[in-house]
């Protein structure tokens, strides 16, 4: 397999992967918004322009802000039912 199919195949891996964790809507979502990236709706690859590498750390890293934000969103609506144990300002209510 030369290097343009597994470059390919490895991000057509990962956006499957994250169409488990995030759903394949939102997963096909970002991997169309990395520059240089084209994919259809079921997250195949069309066409990579640019460097492969690159353009794989960048589709790694716009997932990983996405499951840093979802992490951050559930904290938040559990510590809400829980106002008296502001995770905050623990340390400023001596």
């Amino acid at each position: 397999m030369s290097d343009p199919n597994k470059y390919k195949s490895l991000i057509e891996e990962i956006i499957a992967k994250q169409s488990i964790i995030l759903g394949p809507d939102i997963a096909v979502m970002k991997a169309k918004n990395i520059p240089g990236l084209k994919v259809n709706r079921e997250g195949k690859v069309i066409n990579i322009s640019g460097n492969a590498k690159q353009i794989i750390q960048l589709l790694i890293d716009s997932y990983v802000e996405l499951s840093g934000q979802i992490v951050k969103s559930a904290m938040a609506s559990v510590f809400s039912k829980y106002p008296d144990l502001n995770h905050n300002n623990n340390h400023n209510n001596k």
